[in-house]
């Protein structure tokens, strides 16, 4: 299967002439997409890096893109030393699907009360269990992460979440959305939402919201953020 991974590690490999690996700052599902995403590597090829975002971007595959490169300290780390990360979520709600955005946002047909689902998500900011909202335990099976954001706004057809934190679950991000949708078309009430949390039982959550709606849009570093901003948002993006 192709990954994001494996299409820079051949590229590098090939500019390097030398086996490369490749350190992400997290990773993603199948079909979810990154504007934000960092990755790491080491190498003893002498290169002119100055023009390696350059040399990538012509030899890599028109899918994947870099934005800039820089060489850092050898102890660094994409995902060790990164001291958060940021997602964007991009819900289209209206009753007609677009084609345009079949990809690249989460339909949903039945109106959102976004009012409800931003009340319901007071219940997920700070330090928290998050073992209700996860799919596959991690290996250390630690499941309490610190929320430090979590803003829904709407323009149009199109709402926006963000959400930041000091690190993420597997299916934590598209679990946390499924519940607050259900929580905005009323089959729960934003006060269930920290009896989820309680529970600490993934049945006690709501749906997986699809992977095609989540972008990684930032990781913050000590003295390095790189957010961008998602194509569909707020007030972006076609919609027909």
């Amino acid at each position: 299967m192709r990954t994001v991974a494996g299409e820079l590690e051949a590229a590098l490999s090939r500019l390097f002439d030398e086996p490369v690996n490749v350190v992400g700052a997290g990773r993603t599902d199948t079909g979810v997409h990154a504007t934000g995403q960092v990755v790491s590597c080491a190498t003893a090829a002498a290169f002119p890096f100055e023009r390696l975002t350059l040399a990538l971007n012509s030899t890599l595959p028109r899918d994947v893109t870099i934005r800039e490169a820089a060489v850092v300290d050898a102890a660094f780390s994409a995902r060790f030393s990164a001291r958060e990360r940021t997602y964007i979520y991009a819900i289209l709600n209206r009753r007609t699907p677009s084609a345009l955005l079949r990809r690249r946002a989460y339909h949903v047909w039945k109106p959102l009360d976004v009012g409800a689902m931003s009340l319901a998500a007071e219940s997920l900011v700070g330090e928290r269990d998050f073992r209700s909202f996860c799919g596959v335990l991690p290996e250390s099976g630690v499941t309490v992460r610190t929320v430090r954001r979590l803003s829904m706004d709407r323009t149009g057809d199109t709402i926006r979440l963000e959400i930041a934190a000091d690190g993420f679950l597997h299916h934590m991000v598209r679990t946390i959305v499924g519940t607050l949708v259900e929580c905005g078309w009323g089959k729960r009430t934003p006060a269930d939402v920290a009896a989820i949390v309680a529970a600490r039982d993934r049945a006690a959550a709501g749906h997986n919201a699809p992977a095609h709606g989540l972008y990684l849009a930032g990781v913050r570093y000590d003295d390095y953020d790189s957010f961008a901003e998602p194509p569909i948002s707020a007030g972006a993006g076609p919609s027909r």
